[in-house]
Order: C-alpha cells, then structure tokens, then sequence
C-alpha cells in the first residue's frame, strides 16, 4: 500500500485537490443528468468540477512558486494551501452548487490558516474544520433548506466532530455521515421526494469527501466509485449513491426567476450586508460567500440589471455571469416535469460590460462578460450553452479575436448533439443588431441569416483611450491619445473624447444608415451620448439614434450605424 499522510498537510491539500477533481470529472455527467432542484438545467457536476478546478490550479500555483525558489525552498505549508485552495474556489465558483463549495472550502482554511493553526493538522484539527466549513456555508445561504447539499455538510461534520483518532479516521467518519444523510435527503425535501432522487449539490460533497478518504488513508471508501460513473437508478437503487440527485439549496418556487446572475465583488462587509437584504428581496437561491473584500455573489431573479447594479452600488463587480434560464420548463412544478427537457432555440453571446450583460439578457440571451484583458476561454462558451439548455443555439462572439475560441466552443457542444451557429460578429453592436431580428419561431436557418444579415449591414467603431505609444494606420499615437477605430482599424486619432467621437460618428455616416446605435461607457463624459445625438438629429435626416450604457466595457465609447 503506497505511503499515505498521518496528518493533514500541504501535500495532502494539493493531493486532495488532484483526486476531487479527477473523481468529480467521471461523476461530472451522471450529476449534471439528475439535477432537478429548484432548477433543472442539469449542471451541478459540471459547476462543482469548474470550481474545484480553480482551487486545484491555484494550490498548484503555490507550488510551482517555492518550487521556482530553488533547492533549500522549503515548500508551501498547510497555510499557504489551504489559504490558496480557498482562494482559487472563490474567483472560479460556479453557480449555486459550486458557491456553497466555495464557502466550505473557505470555512476549512479559517480553521486551518488560523493564527493559531499548526504546520500540520491532527483529526482533532480536521474535524474542527469541517465543522467550520458546514457552519460557515449554512450562513452564507439566505434561506437554508433541509434536505440539501447544507444538510449532508453538517451530517458530515457531525460525524468527523464524533470520530476519535487520526485524520484519515476523521475523514472516514466524515464521508460516513454524509453519505448516509445524502440517502436521506427525498425524505426531508418534498421535491426531491417527488423526483425520486437526492440532491446533487450533496452528491459532488460526498464525492469530495471520498477523496479525502482516499488522501488519507490511500483506500476507496465503501460506496464510492474507483472508476467511471455511478449508475443512473432511481430511489430505492442498492446504495444511496446510486439514485440521482438535485443541486440547490434554497426552496423550491414554480414559475421562479428567469435570470441567474454570478459575479465576483470587491466590497466592505457593511455594504454586503445592505447587499444581501437588496438581492434577497429581488428573488431567490442567494448565496454570497467569501470575505476579506472579495465576495462571490450568487442569485436568481427576474431582473438581472437590477442585481448587476445593486452589486455597483456596493462595491466594483467584475466576472458577471448572467444566464437565461429559458422557458417555463426549468421551473415547472410538480411529477409531470421532464428534468432534462430543453428549450428549442437560444442565444449566447460574449458582451464587453455589465450594462450590455443586462440588455442582452432582457432579450432573452445568455451573457457572458469578457472584461478587459479577461476573454473567456473556450470551456466558459461551453459552459453558457450548455446552461443555455437548448437544441439548437446562435453564437455571438462580438470580437473578432474570439471567433477562434468560439468555433473551438462549438465544435464541441456540437459533439453532444446540440446545433450550433456561429455568427461571426465583431462588436456587440453587431451582436445588438442581430439579437433585434432574432425570431425563435422562424426556421433555424432562416433565423441564423436573417441574424447574419443584419450583423453584417452593421458597420462598427469604437472610441478609446492609447495606454502607449504605437503606430496606426492614422499615424503614430501616444500613450493617453483618444483612438477612433472604424471596423477594427484606427481612423482618428485626437486628444478631446467627444471631438474625436464626433469625427468617428461623420466618417460611419457618410457612407449613409438608417439607425445609430450609441454605448456609453463608464469612461465617457455625461454629455457625450447628448453631442452625438444631436449631430444625428441636425446633419442627417431620417436616421434614428439609439443609446444603451454600458458600464465599465473596456472602450470609453462603441457605434453602431446599420
């Protein structure tokens, strides 16, 4: 039998981490197909294995530092693991499911990073973590509910905090109580009871825990999978990991909120306390962890600007994830619900800002925020699909940087049986243009040219500020120079904003439009949006003008003239 650790240390943290995240990758599909509660969009596994892959990598990270330190480096200890585990879960938490993961992996490194915390955890210290973590996560839930991945964490610590001896003895006890209260969980939450399943957020914890087992003792434990998926049975399966499972933890609501809205917050406790009561009173699953001036916010209600700008309100809110849930059938209650049942046609598209996050999810498009020097990698526009959860989906990258990673993306869900249309739009006044045609009722084919079409008849600018100098084709800029780009390409190059968007605004219109299309960024002047629209109104008759804000979007200013 290979050596296992007798205590918990930095090398059980990251071997830990290795192991969750390999176990969570075979089980990953067989959650995602079982979640029903209180939304069935069928990515709890999914969610859960993107978040502990954040923690992984950054536990790695830390290694990788005192590794580059040289020979007498003498590693990272329990601290700075545990510390960066945290961490990583925190900025990569993914939805509901994945948030509560975060808090409890957070609520282990308060006890384990604690001033006070030895080099290396005995049982004692690990059942006080887990206890922590279990505590920590039921607060950070608005509405806890029993029968949810909440109960089986503190079934978990209650069992660890019962268990006398060695860590591996702590985390047996741990996965013990945890697997039993998951078996339990259709018994104590009508839902679930009436799916004939167990909750997912529970069943990722419980396989999680089993890979602390198998750290610390080099075991599979009792019930858990060495290999590939659990099977797909039904409640009254021969063990309690068999049955299918649902992700949440806040009360089932028919006919709930439209819209899930995630976001990263660098904030003051006071003003996250006046942050929870707004959200809670916009609608529900909302669950804001961390700490320290970094939160993870996680809620679902029907107006997602609303939550983005409460989040404005209380500090600066950046990685804004807002998804559609699609129609009523994600939240349709009762036995006659199909859990995996998909809506026919859906939008995604990449948006640069916070305003057009919202204005494109009104519309009925699932969002994905690109901040500046932050363009989402292929997984996430996987990720958006798939939370999409339609047959047949339009894909709206809005750079031409990110064509390459969008066709990466949909090759991909394109192998899992959805059908894909990349529109290969530049700017999100493109996406605008297009998103405005858009009719899910009309063939597929009809719809994606019809989107085309009105993307491409869409000639694009953008107004911004040179961070240094560099050569253009309108000449040499320097750093703090104001740049106009018309399609992609500098054409002015000034040092007043609005003059030089003014200039931009005549060039796009001398070849003639109909409509203007105005995106005013965080950045821009407050009278900059009134210049250009009086331009319009006085140089050129029959053309309308349009103006959406779009927050802190990277360029100061975009225009779309169709």
């Amino acid at each position: 039998m290979p050596q296992v650790p007798q205590t918990f240390d930095a090398l059980a943290v990251r071997a830990w981490c290795g192991l969750a995240l390999d176990a969570l990758g075979r089980a990953r599909e067989e959650i995602d197909a079982i979640n029903v509660y209180p939304v069935a969009d069928g990515d709890t596994g999914t969610n859960l294995y993107l978040t502990l892959e954040s923690a992984a990598t950054a536990v790695e990270a830390v290694f990788a530092g005192h590794e580059a330190g040289g020979g007498g480096n003498p590693g990272p200890t329990l601290a700075d693991a545990v510390r960066a585990m945290a961490h990583g879960a925190l900025i990569g938490a993914r939805g509901n499911s994945g948030t509560i993961l975060a808090q409890l992996l957070r609520g282990m490194a308060q006890v384990l990073a604690g001033d006070d915390a030895p080099a290396h955890a005995d049982g004692r210290g690990l059942g006080l973590a887990l206890r922590h973590a279990a505590d920590s996560a039921r607060q950070a839930v608005a509405h806890p509910v029993e029968g949810t991945v909440l109960t089986v964490a503190s079934a978990a610590a209650d069992a660890a905090g019962r268990a006398n001896g060695d860590c591996g003895a702590v985390a047996r006890a741990a996965y013990e109580g945890a697997r039993e209260a998951l078996a339990e969980t259709p018994d104590r939450l009508e839902v679930l009871r009436r799916a004939g399943v167990v909750d997912a957020g529970g069943r990722g914890l419980v396989t999680v825990l089993a890979a602390l087992v198998e750290t610390l003792t080099g075991e599979t434990p009792r019930g858990a999978a060495a290999r590939g998926p659990g099977p797909h049975a039904r409640t009254g399966a021969s063990h309690p990991l068999a049955a299918p499972c649902a992700d949440d933890a806040a009360a089932p609501w028919p006919g709930g909120p439209a819209f899930e809205v995630i976001y990263l917050l660098e904030a003051e406790d006071a003003a996250v306390a006046r942050l929870r009561e707004r959200l809670d009173a916009l609608g529900d699953s909302l669950v804001v962890v961390g700490g320290d001036g970094l939160w993870n916010v996680h809620v679902h209600v029907d107006d997602a600007g609303a939550a983005v700008e409460a989040g404005v309100e209380a500090g600066r809110p950046y990685r804004i994830r807002i998804t559609h849930f699609g129609a009523g059938d994600a939240h349709a209650a009762g036995p006659e619900r199909t859990p995996a049942e998909r809506v026919q046609r859906a939008v995604v598209a990449v948006v640069p800002g916070e305003g057009l996050a919202g204005l494109y999810a009104e519309a009925g498009a699932t969002a994905v925020l690109a901040r500046p020097g932050e363009p989402p990698a292929s997984g996430e526009l996987v990720q958006a699909v798939r939370r999409a959860h339609a047959r047949e989906v339009v894909l709206l990258p809005n750079d031409a940087e990110l064509r390459h990673t969008a066709a990466a993306a949909a090759e991909q869900v394109r192998a899992e049986g959805v059908r894909v249309a990349l529109i290969p739009t530049r700017s999100a006044v493109q996406g605008i243009a297009a998103l405005a045609v858009h009719e899910p009722e009309r063939r597929f084919d009809e719809d994606v040219v019809a989107m085309t079409s009105a993307a491409g008849a869409t000639r694009y600018a953008e107004v911004t500020v040179a961070e240094r100098q560099s050569w253009t084709m309108a000449g040499i800029c320097q750093a703090g120079d104001v740049l106009g780009l018309v399609d992609g390409d500098v054409a002015v190059i000034g040092q007043d904003l609005t003059d030089t968007a003014l200039a931009v605004l005549d060039r796009m219109l001398a070849a003639g439009g109909e409509l203007v299309t105005l995106v005013v960024g965080d950045g821009a002047p407050e009278s900059v949006a009134e210049r250009l629209e009086a331009r319009v109104r006085e140089g050129y008759l029959a053309v309308d003008t349009v103006v959406h804000h779009g927050g802190r979007q990277g360029s100061v200013l975009l225009i779309g003239v169709e």
